[in-house]
């Protein structure tokens, strides 16, 4: 499957969305903490250098000159780093952003393992967690490129603070330019009734592998692109729980308050099914190259696979 399909980076479905959203709309405004290229808004940069400031790095300060900016009326996205967006700033970010419920939009790149040879200090793989539990926050993993700039574009225009989460590998383009997204609303990729595996980001592809994988054993997995995590789609998990009996959960970040928990959240309160979790498992990452880093901690297609077994014994 993955030889038939083109790669591209989600960070630069991000950067291209600025530039089309600088183009339409003067009320955009870009900040960056030093890695401008990297994260992928310097072409916006480069057209835009008026609505543009790099702040270095200091990246509480990223937060308050975005705060201000939103105040005054623009609509700033802040991009760096995942690790150091989301984590250095936190408590800017939740008192001077969510507390008055601003509209600043944070990029958190370079998000999970596939980093690779940066190591465990740039592999942000807690963010959905501290992000999600903040008031007022939108949190957004898109799966691809395309979803990336779709993701982009459509929180410019939502009120309040939002969370995109992309990254730096290159990875399979699954979806496509007519695929429908809307903030909040998952997708359903595959119809199946045996197992429903939900995920999102990057491992939202390793879901599909496994539900072929899956198939050639008989088992009809539903295959779910849960690509925002607040606002949660509980109708269309309850409707996977109901409709499948089981449910894997997929993601490139820690198992402990991240996506998975989202969903077990959900049915926790209105219905109760098996449900195995992928991810990583209380640990950091380290250096390397990404696909192995994948396969060293249990996250791709077959470890999914493994997952829905134990699942579907617990039926």
């Amino acid at each position: 499957m993955q030889d038939s399909l083109i790669k591209k980076a989600t960070r630069f479905g991000f950067g291209e969305a600025l530039i089309e959203l600088g183009e339409k709309d003067e009320k955009i405004f870009v900040l960056g903490a030093d890695t401008v290229s990297s994260v992928a808004i310097d072409g916006f940069a480069k057209k835009f250098p008026e609505r543009f400031v790099n702040v270095g790095v200091a990246e509480t300060n990223l937060m308050g000159m975005a705060a201000g900016l939103a105040i005054s009326g623009f609509i700033p996205f802040a991009a760096t780093y995942g690790v150091f967006a989301s984590g250095r700033p936190w408590e800017q970010i939740r008192t001077t952003i969510c507390y008055p419920n601003l509209n600043v939009k944070i990029g958190g790149s370079h998000a999970g393992l596939m980093v690779g040879p940066d190591g465990a200090t740039h592999q942000a793989l807690e963010e959905i967690a501290i992000m999600r539990v903040l008031p007022n926050m939108t949190v957004v993993v898109p799966c691809d490129a395309i979803e990336a700039k779709k993701a982009t574009i459509a929180s410019a225009y939502i009120n309040g603070p939002a969370y995109i989460r992309y990254g730096r590998e290159a990875v399979p383009v699954i979806t496509k330019e007519e695929t429908s997204f809307t903030l909040g609303k998952a997708d359903t990729l595959r119809d199946g009734s045996d197992i429903a595996l939900i995920a999102c980001g990057t491992m939202v592809f390793e879901a599909l592998c496994a539900s072929e994988l899956l198939a050639k054993k008989g088992i009809k997995a539903k295959v779910i692109n849960l690509h925002t995590i607040k606002p949660i789609d509980e109708s269309a998990i309850i409707s996977a729980a109901k409709e499948c009996g089981a449910i894997v959960t997929a993601e490139e970040h820690q198992l402990a308050c991240g996506m998975g928990s989202a969903v077990c959240e959900v049915l926790a309160k209105n219905y109760p099914v098996p449900v195995e979790m992928v991810g990583m498992n209380d640990q950091f990452g380290e250096s390397g190259n990404p696909a192995d880093l994948m396969k060293q901690f249990g996250l791709t297609g077959e470890d999914i696979v493994i997952a829905a077994e134990k699942a579907l014994k617990r039926k």
